[in-house]
């Protein structure tokens, strides 16, 4: 029974010689260290820390300690026994030496420390075992049975035999764990000691069954002991054999209070393990040899399949593109050497067809062994990572769109020039890189003072503020060129001042304005001794804005006083609203504008030639005037003069020409009245021809006094009277109306109007028998004018002018050379007479113009000339 009791105690137990050897180990040894001692391997081979707990670490000190001594101690702190932390407490006997040529033995018991003390608080003894050496000697019965004695009072555990249902024997941690006196249990029947207690019936009765049909039985209850704590115990109940016909049990209680609360407390965090891995936003994975063994939701939400079970998939199938190897390596390698790895990665999303960024972080379970797996962890950073692509791909537009802006922008931080754009480095003549790093001041000339050396003005600057400067600037080609810059300070993430300047090169336009202040004096003082009068007003209200030392003279005022006065001011009221007129009608036309103006001056009654001129700029409305004035008083006299001289010159001429013509005429009807007297036969046709020149005769020599129109009564007056000469026969005038004697007949209609009247008169005498005088009448109206013959007689029945052709004479000549769009003739019977009307309406007449006053102008009237 020794070997059975040995491997049954709960104990861990190892025994070994003086040398080392280990003699034999149970169960409960192998189960606490979690490997197997095997016999016949020597301590100095097994771990540091089994050889303290047999005090083999001082291995003479222990032999030279005898049965009597007090038992040898040791404590020693594994980092993981059983898969838990432990903290081990070992007790050695030694046995004397019986025989000097066998080796002395040793047992050694180790047990929990968290389970070693009673749940009352006492400890058992440790009690020396003695034994001889050699394993086939046979130690007597009493001896055996001290030992036996000893093992059950030491081990923490609790320990009965029973032999069919007698108890008999127990240890006292029996006893304490079943809340009974120590030392009544023994040699009690089982059915007293049921009758006694009824918590021991119910441990045996629970066991009596299995034991009927497996010899064994195995089990975890719950014992309450009035005035202390709850207890759970582990009951193991073993059939060892049959003595005398009944049963030999061993039954065994070990107090597993301790480990049912760490699993209490164990199921606890697992249970908050679970809600925090259930309701984390964070998605969590365990990962083993590559493949998902458990994720929480929060990864399936992640990846856009809610609800799916990751488990049995591969990591690296949730990245967006396959890992490359190398970097596999790395992260693994990463891991191994420090236990974790954080980095970025694109997952893949099952809804977007794009990748989801997430930061990633992996950790090892067990520093130092990737075999037992890692857990990571996926967080969403795609809004950051879009975020920082989107301003990545800005500040790249940015710097685009500053490259191509013609002005230089250069940024720097602390320690010089960051970054500068194209326009910035071809000011500057070279490179970034030829810049980077360095101060602005590198292209400054040495003035002490220039902005980008004495950098004070920057200090006074807040985040977004700017401060505008005009310098010089140095190239690395020697080039020096004025710009025109802005200096802005900003701050960064980390609140870090960077100045960003922008700068203009404004060298052209500083020449250019230096050239345009040059021809602008030059231009002054052109204006200032122009002969003429030169003004600029403003466009809006008119206003005087400049004017020269010739304008004295136009205004009549000096020029000095007339700046900032309208014209209202300026002139009498006349001519301010005519001066006004015009330049408003200069502006809305936004063209020059020409007038001449008579005006009555201190001097006399001058003429000046006004031009107005709108000044505007490209694309831009009209915002002044430029009057430009000459006195051409002088040049319109000499022009005046020369005119008359050529009116007269050529009036001397025309009255020659037309005497000469007149005197013609009147040859040629001499000669054809000859004519007539010598050859009667065409006396008669020969007498028209000879009337019609004598009456174009007349209008000729009515065009020997006066040049221009004729007036018409003169016109018919004269044709009557050389009709009256030629036939011998009286013609009265008559003239009444308004007007009558004012209407006057142009040049060009005088002639065919005369040759008209000369064959209405002749008709009227050959048609009108007798000696009875013609009536010529001449009724003068608004509209017009209508002359009227009068001869005796009737029209044939049945006559019409429609019907009378064109000819050389009498009313077929009247009919072609009547002016049809002036000139209308009728013939009528009027009560034993015909009566000719020929209506004469303008342009072939007009009225005379009223003659001029011959007033002169006072005070400061203004006449107008026509252009």
């Amino acid at each position: 029974m020794d070997d059975t009791w040995f491997d049954l105690v709960p104990l861990a137990l190892l025994e070994f010689n003086e040398h080392g050897r280990v003699l034999r180990g149970n169960s409960a040894l192998s189960a606490l260290l979690g490997y197997a001692t095997p016999a016949g391997s020597n301590l100095s081979d097994s771990p540091q820390a089994l050889q303290r707990l047999c005090g083999w670490d001082a291995p003479l000190t222990l032999l030279a300690h005898g049965p009597e001594d007090a038992p040898l101690q040791a404590q020693v702190t594994q980092a993981r026994m059983q898969g838990r932390p432990a903290l081990l407490r070992s007790q050695v006997w030694a046995q004397a030496q019986t025989q000097a040529d066998h080796p002395r033995r040793f047992l050694c018991a180790i047990r929990d420390s968290v389970l070693d003390d009673d749940h009352d608080g006492t400890a058992s003894p440790g009690i020396g075992i003695s034994s001889d050496a050699d394993a086939a000697a046979v130690p007597d019965q009493a001896q055996l049975l001290h030992e036996l004695s000893t093992i059950l009072e030491s081990t923490p555990s609790g320990i009965a035999y029973l032999h069919g249902n007698t108890l008999v024997r127990c240890n006292r941690r029996f006893e304490r764990m079943l809340g009974l006196t120590p030392g009544t249990m023994a040699g009690q029947s089982l059915d007293a000691l049921l009758a006694a207690d009824p918590r021991i019936d119910r441990v045996v009765a629970e066991t009596a069954q299995e034991l009927q049909h497996s010899g064994q039985f195995e089990s975890e209850l719950e014992i309450v002991i009035p005035a202390l704590p709850t207890r759970w115990y582990a009951l193991s109940v073993r059939r060892i054999g049959v003595v005398q016909g009944r049963d030999e049990i061993i039954v065994v209680l070990s107090d597993i209070t301790g480990i049912r609360s760490q699993q209490a407390q164990l199921e606890s965090l697992g249970r908050d393990r679970d809600l925090m891995f259930s309701l984390s936003g964070v998605g969590i994975a365990f990962v083993k040899d590559g493949l998902i063994q458990s994720a929480n939701p929060a990864l399936s939400q992640l990846l856009g399949e809610d609800g799916a079970d990751l488990t049995g998939r591969p990591l690296l199938s949730l990245y967006a593109s396959d890992m490359d190897p190398k970097l596999d390596a790395d992260v693994m390698s990463v891991l191994r050497s420090l236990g974790h790895w954080q980095g970025e990665r694109a997952l893949r999303h099952a809804r977007g067809g794009q990748g989801l960024w997430a930061e990633v972080a992996l950790r090892l379970v067990q520093p130092g062994r990737p075999e037992d797996g890692l857990i990571a962890s996926f967080v969403n950073v795609d809004a950051r990572h879009r975020a920082e692509h989107n301003l990545t791909l800005q500040a790249d537009r940015t710097r685009a769109i500053l490259d191509s802006v013609f002005v230089g922008i250069v940024t720097l931080d602390a320690h010089g020039i960051a970054w500068m754009n194209r326009s910035a480095r071809r000011m500057f003549g070279g490179d970034l890189a030829d810049f980077l790093g360095q101060p602005l001041s590198t292209v400054a000339p040495p003035d002490l003072d220039h902005p980008f050396r004495l950098t004070d003005y920057l200090d006074e600057l807040e985040d977004g503020q700017s401060h505008t400067f005009e310098c010089q600037v140095v190239g690395r080609d020697g080039r020096v060129f004025w710009v025109v810059g802005n200096a802005v300070v900003t701050l960064d993430e980390s609140n870090q001042r960077h100045t960003t300047y922008a700068l203009l090169d404004i060298d052209r336009r500083r020449q250019a304005e230096a050239q345009s202040a040059e021809a602008q004096a030059t231009l002054q003082r052109i204006i200032e001794t122009a002969p003429m009068a030169i003004q600029v007003l403003d466009a809006h209200d008119l206003t005087l804005l400049q004017a020269n030392q010739a304008a004295t003279m136009y205004m009549g005022k000096d020029a000095g006083h007339a700046l900032g006065l309208t014209p209202a001011a300026l002139y009498p009221p006349e001519r301010a609203r005519l001066t006004e007129s015009d330049l408003r009608a200069c502006l809305d036309a936004g063209q020059s504008l020409h007038r001449e103006y008579s005006l009555s001056q201190p001097h006399g009654q001058r003429i000046w030639d006004v031009t107005y001129l709108p000044l505007s700029r490209e694309s831009q409305g009209s915002d002044q005037v430029l009057v430009v004035a000459s006195d051409i008083t002088d040049l319109r006299a000499a022009e005046q003069a020369r005119l008359e001289a050529a009116i007269t010159q050529r009036e001397m001429l025309v009255r020659e020409v037309h005497h000469r013509i007149k005197n013609n005429l009147q040859g040629v009807a001499g000669l054809l009245q000859q004519i007539a007297s010598r050859k009667p036969e065409v006396a008669p046709a020969i007498s028209e021809v000879v009337g019609q020149v004598q009456a174009i005769a007349q209008v000729y020599g009515l065009q020997v006094g006066a040049g221009g129109p004729l007036k018409l009564q003169a016109v018919i007056d004269a044709i009557a009277q050389s009709v009256q000469r030629t036939f011998g026969r009286t013609i009265r005038l008559q003239v009444d109306g308004p007007h009558a004697s004012e209407w006057l007949l142009p040049e060009a209609e005088s002639i065919p109007i005369a040759l008209c009247l000369n064959e209405l008169l002749t008709n009227a005498h050959k048609h009108g028998p007798g000696s009875q005088a013609l009536v010529c009448a001449l009724h003068s109206s608004e509209a017009g004018v209508d002359i009227l013959i009068d001869n005796p007689g009737s029209l044939p029945e049945g006559f019409s002018l429609e019907r009378v052709r064109g000819g050389v004479s009498g009313l077929g000549l009247v009919r072609a050379l009547l002016p049809r769009r002036s000139a209308k003739l009728t013939l009528s019977n009027e009560i034993g007479q015909v009566r000719a009307r020929v209506a004469l309406t303008p342009p072939g007449i007009h009225l005379a113009p009223p003659p001029p006053s011959t007033g002169e102008p006072t005070g400061h009237q203004i006449a107008l000339w026509p252009q």
